[in-house]
């Protein structure tokens, strides 16, 4: 069990960096801002708009709630994992659906749920998200689960 855990603990720090790197990569390279504004938004799904005025203090939430939500999906797909593997043993297509899911689940649910200001959705900005959520989630995740036999996926 502590194992397990540990590897939680590993995995949703990798998986929670590669998506907050992505993330900053791709808003920085479409509009060539500070790129603190998307940990900024991050804190504002707690603290509304007084997020985008709170400097660091903000963007330090924004990264806390960011990995707080990161864990989240990992632990989500460490408890799924064993009920799921009998019918997607391909990693890659197990990522994907995850990836999927997790868009899913954060535009339609958490995100609506939250004080963050509405962002119209395009083609291409949910397929880039898609992307993102599928390479830096998704399938880190299913190459990082272990079965209950120690080995990996």
């Amino acid at each position: 069990m502590k194992n397990l855990a540990s590897n939680i603990v590993k995995a949703g720090l990798i998986v929670g960096s590669l998506d907050i790197i992505a993330a900053c990569i791709q808003f920085y390279s479409k509009t060539q801002k500070n790129p603190i504004v998307v940990l900024n938004f991050i804190a504002s799904g707690v603290f509304g708009k007084d997020a985008f005025t709170g400097g660091a203090k903000m963007a330090a939430f924004g990264l806390f709630f960011h990995y707080l939500i990161a864990f989240g999906f990992t632990l989500l797909f460490f408890i799924l994992y064993p009920k799921i593997k009998p019918f997607i043993k391909s990693k890659l297509l197990l990522g994907t659906v995850y990836g999927l899911f997790i868009w899913l689940t954060m535009q339609f649910l958490i995100v609506p749920l939250s004080q963050a200001p509405a962002m119209k959705i395009s083609f291409q900005s949910a397929t880039i998200a898609i992307f993102i959520l599928i390479v830096c989630i998704g399938i880190p995740l299913a190459l990082l689960a272990k079965n209950g036999d120690k080995e990996n996926i």
